[in-house]
């Protein structure tokens, strides 16, 4: 666990449709029925302000919005995220468990977008103020069935989800290699074609671990 904080801090990581929210929440009502204090949040998002920035990101229709300026917008609901929400229930005892995280920029930003992973790293690393996951999972699926899922969903695609299919798959493959670099007791990379009783037992194996 990090040093800068003490109680667990678990971000769900994977590309659209591959059932992050349904893990958070399942996760999240294991460990609260054990007793543990759990905070819910997602990027971007977590803040009135981030909420704002992610209702502009998703549901922005026109073409000024290039990459540059999305991740500039993400790296300021992050810093707002981290300083009003994250760091202080870390801090406080309180598990974090998050629907994204500094990882997702590396990801749709660097992969899907076309931007210098560097700049994404040491805009993360400020924005972030140092704090990283103790346990990352990442639910890997292949573009084609997360699109699939996502357009059963009765309601309208965001911007992201309109996406072409070349971007979706250019994200999933700076997952995989992000899960190829990363430490593996930190980032843990399984099948979201599983069934989700087996991915939530797998999960909570690994949270366990933690606690």
């Amino acid at each position: 666990m990090n040093a800068i904080h003490r109680a667990p801090f678990i971000v769900f990581e994977g590309i659209e449709g591959c059932g992050k929210s349904t893990q958070i929440a399942r996760l999240a009502a294991r460990l609260e029925a054990g007793g543990r204090s759990c905070l819910r949040t997602r990027e971007p998002g977590g803040t009135p302000l981030g909420e704002a920035l992610r209702d502009l990101l998703l549901g922005w229709k026109g073409s000024e919005l290039d990459g540059l300026t999305e991740l500039f917008l993400l790296e300021a609901s992050r810093r707002a995220h981290v300083r009003q929400v994250i760091s202080p229930a870390l801090q406080a005892g309180t598990i974090v468990i998050s629907d994204r995280f500094a990882d997702s920029s590396v990801a749709y930003q660097g992969g899907g977008r076309g931007l210098d992973p560097e700049l994404i790293e040491r805009l993360n690393r400020i924005a972030t103020e140092g704090i990283e996951p103790d346990l990352t999972v990442l639910l890997d699926l292949a573009p084609e069935e997360g699109l699939r899922r996502v357009r059963e969903r009765e309601r309208a695609e965001d911007r992201l989800e309109r996406e072409v299919i070349d971007f979706h798959r250019r994200v999933r493959e700076a997952y995989l290699s992000l899960a190829r670099r990363r430490d593996e007791q930190r980032f843990r990379l399984i099948d979201a074609n599983l069934p989700v009783d087996a991915i939530h037992a797998r999960v909570c194996e690994w949270a366990g671990a933690l606690l």
